[in-house]
């Protein structure tokens, strides 16, 4: 017979992950919660569930479930995490287990401004960037920085990433400097973005969309407000709909009861 402990398993990383999993442990319900790094981790805080680190491709995670016994997988990934969060729908079809989706409430529609620029990629980011000043500041993460370089040469990058130190070595492995990485943990308050645009004088912004528990408007209306163009890119289309999409607190305590009674 499986273990008891695995058969609910948790993707996450994110802030969003831990609430699940407090939901989980309210309800005395065992789980895992599958994290890629010591950074996601470490946020997860005093869960009770097991947690396993490290990168899972969609065979790995296949054979995790399988071997395992999970039968309900909650993908609580970040919302740009595209390829893990399609490894996680393929290796579910193969093994046949029941997948739902936590992504956090879209902002983005919730303003519009003649310096707002929302793009659907990377490249389409980059394209409107070049139209402005030598000065860009990204506040999208370590891992595309670069993938921005090259899309954007000859400006001056200012990379706003996490305070750890692999990603001030990648930083600084593609020539970034003390004058260019500003490390840091998010999310931030609008009075606080403010602030770094103030001190940094960016000519552009290119951010992500990343819904009000990333900070989206607090990112971005400061920028605005100071006649800071702001490039956004919106995210990838989930891979779960329907019922098993949950987009809030409600959404994935109702699931969680749902589960509990499917299991009677």
């Amino acid at each position: 017979m499986a273990p008891a402990e695995s058969s609910v398993l948790v993707f996450g990383g994110t802030s969003d992950a831990r609430f699940i999993c407090q939901i989980l442990d309210d309800q005395r319900i065992s789980y895992t919660l599958s994290v890629a790094t010591a950074v996601g981790e470490a946020l997860a805080g005093d869960i009770n569930g097991k947690i396993r680190v490290g990168r899972i491709d969609t065979d790995g995670i296949a054979d995790w479930l399988a071997s395992h016994g999970v039968n309900w997988v909650i993908d609580a990934s970040h919302p740009y995490a595209e390829l893990l969060s399609q490894n996680i729908t393929r290796a579910c079809e193969t093994v046949g287990v029941t997948l739902s989706r936590y992504q956090r409430r879209s902002e983005l529609n919730d303003l519009e401004h003649p310096l707002l620029h929302k793009v659907a990629s990377l490249q389409e980011a980059c394209a409107v960037a070049s139209q402005f000043g030598p000065r860009v500041l990204l506040t999208t993460g370590s891992k595309e920085l670069a993938a921005y370089q090259q899309g954007l040469p000859g400006k001056t990058l200012l990379a706003r990433v996490l305070p750890t130190s692999e990603v001030i070595a990648e930083c600084e492995a593609l020539g970034l400097g003390v004058d260019n990485i500003i490390a840091m943990r998010g999310p931030f308050t609008a009075q606080f973005n403010a602030a770094t645009y103030e001190f940094c004088s960016p000519d552009v912004v290119i951010t992500k969309e990343s819904g009000a528990e990333g900070g989206y408007l607090d990112k971005v209306n400061p920028a605005l407000e100071r006649g800071i163009p702001c490039v956004v890119v919106t995210r990838p289309q989930p891979q779960v709909f329907g019922p098993e999409l949950l987009e809030s607190r409600e959404d994935v305590s109702r699931r969680v009861t749902r589960w509990l009674q499917e299991r009677k």
